[in-house]
């Protein structure tokens, strides 16, 4: 088979609403510049309150726009329906309330309204506002509203501590996660192919205790399985994600579960299980685990010097026996040298229906990188390589991979 390509086109529109968050986005268009998107960027009035067309101008390396701009009959052809013709995403961020009404409605009264009318790519949406206003139901219904537009994306608030000094809901997505959506949408364009399905994924390493304080592990840091799970919900999915320790953040809208031992991440992936769609097993569960267990830190004399080992569950076989014909059961083979023959035993004999084989032991893949390459096998003979890429295309490629034969 071919191999999946990303898309060439990055072209996003940054809307700066007028609100105090307004500050994040300073880092949302330093980083989307160093990543290699093309940008342009819109200030309502409100905004430049808070930050300038200057500060924006500098970090996106072009010009950008304000209401000026838009009443000034100095461009060949009207500045919004240039503006909304080049774009293949536009976010705005932040959602203020008034620019949420105007939006639901459909009035166009300033540059970056009249630029989302003029437009056809999906929009994300990053609200932020007192929680009050937040929880106003007209607001509510006005984002209930939008969101049934399958052009609009929404990235959910956090809770928090606000700059009004309240505590509560809608505070602004970090720029970290809209940057993640933002790559999202441009990969899939706005496809929303897993909608009212159901993603189960493990991720990290599982930690098997001798004592408090010493564990059998892997050097396994989970962001495979962060991956598969931002993707996932980009995508549409309702998406549980059974993780071992980590350092990172779990995305809102995703149902986390930590867990720590195999038999704990067993215990609930099999209660999941039966109403999952699609199960992927990209967490390192060990192999084994001290057969003694010690309530309390053993000193350094006390230590066997040849440490009686027992089995763990084998969660993946357990999965694999009791899915149903409906459910797509996926699992993954960090691998050196040849990575592909054993993957593909382990995928007949684990009765799974596609692999991911990794190999560990290339430059910049495998544990603890940002990036990944792998080999993608099933049950149809599918063989499909992916080169070196990001953590999050490569969790894109395998969904495209499983969704598409």
């Amino acid at each position: 088979m071919p191999l999946f390509t990303s898309p060439k086109s990055k072209r996003v529109v940054v809307c700066v609403g007028g609100g105090i968050a307004a500050y994040k986005v300073c880092e949302l268009v330093s980083t989307l510049f160093k990543s290699g998107v093309e940008l342009r960027i819109i200030l309502t009035k409100s905004a430049q309150k808070f930050i300038t067309p200057l500060t924006l101008s500098t970090l996106s390396r072009y010009q950008a726009y304000t209401d000026e701009n838009f009443w000034q009959p100095i461009y060949s052809r009207p500045l919004h329906i240039e503006l909304g013709e080049w774009a293949d995403l536009i976010v705005i961020a932040p959602l203020t309330a008034n620019t949420l009404a105007k939006l639901a409605y459909g009035m166009a009264d300033n540059l970056l309204t009249n630029t989302v009318l003029a437009s056809t790519c999906p929009v994300l949406l990053a609200p932020a506002m007192n929680t009050d206003m937040w929880e106003q139901v007209a607001v509510q219904r006005n984002w209930q509203q939008l969101l049934t537009d399958n052009r609009f994306y929404g990235v959910e608030t956090g809770s928090g501590l606000l700059a009004c000094d309240r505590i509560g809901a809608g505070r602004m997505a970090e720029a970290a996660e809209i940057f993640i959506y933002i790559q999202s949408l441009l990969y899939t364009q706005g496809k929303r192919d897993l909608v009212g399905k159901e993603v189960l994924i493990s991720a990290g390493g599982t930690r098997e205790y001798l004592d408090p304080v010493r564990f059998i592990g892997n050097p396994s840091t989970g962001k495979m399985g962060l991956a598969l799970a931002q993707a996932a919900l980009h995508r549409g999915a309702k998406v549980i994600l059974v993780h071992c320790p980590g350092s990172w953040d779990v995305p809102l809208g995703v149902e986390a579960i930590p867990v720590i031992t195999a038999e704990e991440m067993q215990g609930v992936m099999l209660k999941h299980l039966p109403s999952a769609d699609i199960i992927i097993m990209s967490a390192a569960v060990a192999d084994v685990k001290p057969k003694d267990y010690s309530s309390e830190k053993l000193p350094k004399r006390s230590l066997p010097e040849n440490l009686p080992l027992a089995a763990v569950p084998d969660i993946v076989a357990e999965l694999g026996n009791r899915k149903q014909p409906h459910q797509y059961l996926i699992g993954f083979a960090a691998q050196t040298g040849d990575i592909v023959k054993p993957a593909r035993e382990k995928l007949q004999r684990k009765k799974l229906d596609a692999i991911v084989a990794n190999p560990i032991d290339k430059v910049d893949s495998g544990f603890g990188s940002d990036n990944n390459q792998a080999v993608f096998l099933d049950r149809l003979g599918r063989e499909v390589e992916i080169p070196a890429c990001s953590k999050l295309e490569m969790a894109h490629y395998l969904f495209d991979f499983v969704l598409c034969p």
